[in-house]
């Protein structure tokens, strides 16, 4: 006999698990639900044998005496960019970790009748709450789409008013990449922007331009972009001869720049420097390997799923978590040449 399998080849159940521990069905289904209320020599039997039996819990069978599903919602839409994607894949690994399953429903836009219609989807599953991965504009439509008294974390973008998330600091994320730049003596940064629409985007932006205007540096006009390296590579055609250091607010974007520098016979970093934000995988095997600041997205996605459990399972109302972005340094960056050093 195989664990799984009875003595006649068929999967055991928990009257099995009753025989086999000399105790009554109740309290087999004590130690599943309650344990806490089974003696602990008991509880030992039964778990015993549940392990010689491979015995495995009906799940739908078990809501129903737990009235629990353990069952969290994604609700999400921006998922084929990486930093949502590799998100909401932390998010499913942290609640699989954890014993829960993972349901998706992703809104085709962030439109406030597709958001809400996914999101009253989720309930009607009976998850027991949502994280919200919506980083474009609409993150707030989407978390007050989630019916009232479902647990919520936001998970993407930045913080909304009087909901717990887990976000990276993109105002951060922008600084470090300037500070980095002026520090290496250029003296200005210009901006490839991500794509309007989107809170990460404007975050960046915004953090650019106040690490500038904080060192007292020309504040360059940014150059128009999205989240794909052919933007990045038509901001790299347009962009001043004049400078020296570039911050894509994203790596794809900084692969256009790259690709477009080149064509144009300016050397990295020669002649002019550039900084990413992400840290893809490949960033290290970009020519030359990218400068970039990290955000931690598996970080995310654990915080997120560890946030929205606080409240499911203790009933706490956890203060959200603000991660900090981390500079990455490789061979993409160098001091301006010698003429252009900032005083």
């Amino acid at each position: 006999m195989s664990a799984g399998t009875t003595a006649g080849g068929r999967r055991p159940v928990m009257q099995d698990v009753a025989r086999r521990a000399g105790v009554s069905h109740q309290t087999v289904s004590r130690v599943l639900n309650t344990p806490d209320d089974v003696r602990p020599a008991t509880l030992e039997r039964v778990r015993r044998a549940i392990g010689e039996l491979g015995y495995r819990p009906d799940p739908v069978a078990r809501s129903l005496v737990t009235r629990r599903t353990r069952t969290l919602g994604v609700l999400t839409f921006g998922t084929e960019h990486h930093g949502p994607a590799s998100t909401l894949w932390a998010v499913e690994r942290g609640a699989r970790a954890a014993g829960y399953a993972v349901t998706t429903a992703g809104a085709v836009s962030p439109a406030p009748d597709d958001v809400h219609a996914c999101a009253v989807r989720l309930v009607e599953q009976g998850v027991e709450g949502v994280v919200v991965v919506a980083p474009r504009d609409g993150a707030a439509a989407a978390v007050a789409a989630v019916p009232p008294g479902t647990p919520v974390v936001l998970a993407a973008g930045i913080p909304v008013a009087g909901v717990p998330s887990a976000v990276v600091d993109q105002d951060a994320t922008a600084r470090l990449a300037v500070e980095h730049l002026l520090g290496l003596g250029h003296r200005t940064v210009h901006l490839v922007e991500g794509p309007p629409g989107w809170d990460e985007a404007r975050a960046r932006t915004r953090g650019w331009r106040t690490a500038l205007e904080a060192a007292g540096a020309p504040v360059p006009t940014p150059l128009p972009g999205d989240w794909g390296p052919a933007a990045g590579h038509r901001a790299g055609q347009r962009l001043d001869e004049r400078a020296t250091a570039v911050l894509a607010a994203n790596d794809h974007l900084a692969l256009g720049v790259l690709r477009a520098l080149a064509g144009h016979g300016r050397r990295v970093p020669e002649d002019v420097s550039v900084v990413g934000v992400d840290d893809l995988p490949q960033g290290a095997f970009f020519s030359p390997p990218l400068t970039t600041v990290r955000q931690d997205f598996a970080a995310v996605g654990r915080a997120a799923v560890g946030i929205l459990l606080a409240q499911v399972e203790r009933g706490e109302r956890p203060a959200g978590v603000v991660l900090a972005p981390v500079l990455v340094e490789r061979a993409s960056t160098a001091p301006p040449p010698r003429d252009d050093v900032r005083p």
